[in-house]
């Protein structure tokens, strides 16, 4: 899996702090440009703590994502507060071949592992005898499991960010987008820190509400994404 960060909102944490304080001051645009970044940061601090996440939607990160799999993308694309570009198996054929990602309770079973090679490979063969019989690629992709790797382009604003890490940072999230909103929370920590400090999984900023179904270690995982660098 790749993750990497095209683009943001320049100053993020400033253009927040800016649409906050705006809310709450008589003054004019270019004054409430001239806050310190002290400042700024403990205004979201206290406009997260009211609840007050509207403000985060003037800050947005567009990413790349290679390396994982349509099963991924599936769930990826239920975040309806968001823009994707996903490479297409209608115009881009798989002629050669296509990677794929093994889930890991398949991966430590090396029987396992074997057949499930073969019969990805299977798939890769039908598709090209498919291909070779001129059956273009939009039907061919048909037999292309969920498990071929695919890339898109994601971008986000702050407070939907937030939402999607309070989900899918959570153990009971499925590994490989758990994986991957991980990976991207440690990288917005890097540029906006103050607007993502506290995200993460629910229950780090509160009960797990996941219920009779909780992975039972608040604790262990508030350890971990407190130590996320």
């Amino acid at each position: 899996m790749q993750v990497t960060v095209l683009a943001h909102t320049a100053e993020p944490v400033k253009v927040v702090a800016m649409a906050a304080r705006l809310c709450y001051s008589p003054l004019d645009i270019e004054n409430l440009r001239c806050s310190a970044i002290a400042e700024d940061q403990q205004l979201i601090e206290k406009v997260l703590a009211l609840g007050h996440e509207s403000v985060l939607e003037h800050a947005s990160f567009s990413f790349g994502i290679e390396g994982v799999s349509r099963v991924l993308s599936h769930q990826l694309v239920r975040h309806r507060l968001a823009s994707f570009s996903q490479q297409s198996q209608r115009y881009v054929s798989f002629d050669k071949g296509f990677s794929y990602q093994v889930p890991p309770s398949i991966r430590e079973d090396e029987s396992l592992r074997q057949e499930y090679d073969r019969m990805m490979e299977q798939s890769a063969k039908f598709y090209r005898h498919l291909r070779e019989h001129k059956i273009p690629a939009e039907d061919a992709r048909f037999v292309l499991p969920n498990a071929a790797d695919t890339r898109l382009v994601m971008t986000m604003n702050a407070r939907e960010l937030r939402h999607f890490f309070r989900l899918r940072c959570c153990r009971r999230a499925q590994w490989e987008i758990r994986a991957l909103a991980t990976e991207i929370l440690r990288q917005v920590r890097k540029i906006a820190f103050s607007l993502f400090h506290d995200a993460g999984p629910a229950c780090l900023s509160g009960p797990c509400p996941e219920g009779p179904m909780s992975c039972g270690e608040a604790k262990t995982v508030r350890l971990e994404f407190g130590e996320l660098e």
